[in-house]
C-alpha cells in the first residue's frame, strides 16, 4: 500500500514544529486540505452562504420578535455531521471541544476557581448533549467566574501547576463511523452551518458566539501569567474582545480559533508531561 505524497509545501508544514501542535491534529488537517471538495465546492458554497448569512443577519436585527431553536439546531448539525461531514473534519470538531475545555479548566484550576467545563464529546451524538451553544456559554461563564486578570499575576512564578481537571486527548477514544456520503471538508461544512446558527439563535446569542473568538487573546494572556510565558499571545489570531464584529470573514476567524486552541493545548500538554517526567 503506497502512502500519498503531499506537495513540498504540505511536507514542509508537516515537519515544522515551530508552533506546538499535536501530530494527530496535523494529520487530520492535512487530510482535510487534500479533500478535492475543498478546492472545488467550497469557494462556490462559501460565496453563496456568505451572502445568505449577511441577509439573515440583517433580518434578525430588525425590530421583530426574536426566536431560537437550540435543540433543533444541534440535532440538525449532528445529523449533517453523521452523513455528510468527512471523518477527519468530524474528529477535528470533537477535538476542539476537548482542547478548549482543558484550557479553561487549567485556567480556573490554577487561579483557585471552582468552575469547571465538562464538554468532552467522544462521538457525534454526544454533541446532542455537549452542544455548540453550551460550548459558547461555558466560555463566557468561565470568564465571568475568573474575574479581573490582575488577580492572577501572583500565580506567575509558581512552577507547581494543577492538572486534576486535565483530560489528555486520546484519538482512539473518538468514534466516527465512516460513510460513503461523508465527503465535505471542515471549511465547507462550516459555511453550511453558519447561516443555520444565525437563523436559529437569537440575535444577541449569535453576536456573542461569533465574538467569543476574540477572547483567545485574553485566554493567552491569562495562561501566560500562570506559566510565565508572554509569547502565547502569538497563537491568537482573534483579538481585542471589546471591539464587536459582525459575520464578515467568519470562516477564517472560526478556523483560526480552532488552531489557537490546538496550539495552546499542545503547549500545555508538553508542560504537563514535562512536569510528570521531572517528578519521576
Amino acid at each position: 500500500m503506497t502512502t500519498k505524497k503531499y506537495s513540498l509545501y504540505l511536507q514542509a508544514i508537516t515537519n515544522d514544529n515551530s508552533l506546538p501542535i499535536e501530530d494527530a491534529a496535523v494529520k487530520l488537517w492535512l487530510k482535510d486540505l487534500d479533500n478535492p471538495f475543498r478546492w472545488v465546492l467550497r469557494p462556490i458554497l462559501q460565496l453563496f452562504f456568505a451572502i445568505t448569512l449577511h441577509i439573515v443577519w440583517f433580518i434578525k436585527r430588525l425590530p421583530l420578535p426574536q426566536f431560537s431553536a437550540h435543540i433543533f439546531l444541534q440535532k440538525t448539525i449532528c445529523w449533517f455531521c453523521t452523513y455528510f461531514v468527512s471523518p477527519e473534519a468530524n474528529l477535528l470538531i470533537l477535538r476542539h471541544f476537548s482542547t478548549e475545555s482543558n484550557i479553561l479548566n487549567f485556567l480556573a484550576e490554577n487561579t483557585e476557581h471552582e468552575h469547571r467545563v465538562n464538554l468532552y464529546p467522544r462521538k457525534i451524538n454526544d454533541m446532542l448533549r455537549d452542544t455548540f451553544v453550551n460550548h459558547d456559554q461555558e466560555l463566557f461563564e468561565s470568564f465571568i467566574k475568573l474575574g479581573k486578570c490582575q488577580a492572577h499575576k501572583t500565580q506567575k512564578k509558581s512552577n507547581h501547576h494543577q492538572w486534576k481537571s486535565w483530560q489528555p486527548i486520546i484519538m482512539d477514544e473518538f468514534i466516527v463511523d465512516k460513510k460513503v456520503t461523508q465527503v465535505l471538508d471542515f471549511e465547507t461544512s462550516h459555511a453550511l452551518f453558519m447561516c443555520l446558527f444565525c437563523l436559529l439563535l437569537k440575535k444577541d446569542e449569535y453576536r456573542d458566539a461569533i465574538n467569543g473568538f476574540n477572547l483567545d487573546q485574553s485566554i493567552a494572556i491569562r495562561v501566560g501569567h500562570i506559566i510565565d510565558d508572554n509569547t502565547l499571545t502569538e497563537y491568537a489570531y482573534n483579538k481585542y474582545p471589546q471591539y464587536l464584529v459582525g459575520p464578515w470573514n467568519l470562516g477564517q476567524r472560526f478556523l483560526m480559533h480552532g488552531f489557537f486552541t490546538e496550539h495552546l493545548y499542545a503547549r500545555l500538554e508538553m508542560l504537563r508531561l514535562s512536569s510528570i517526567s521531572c517528578q519521576d
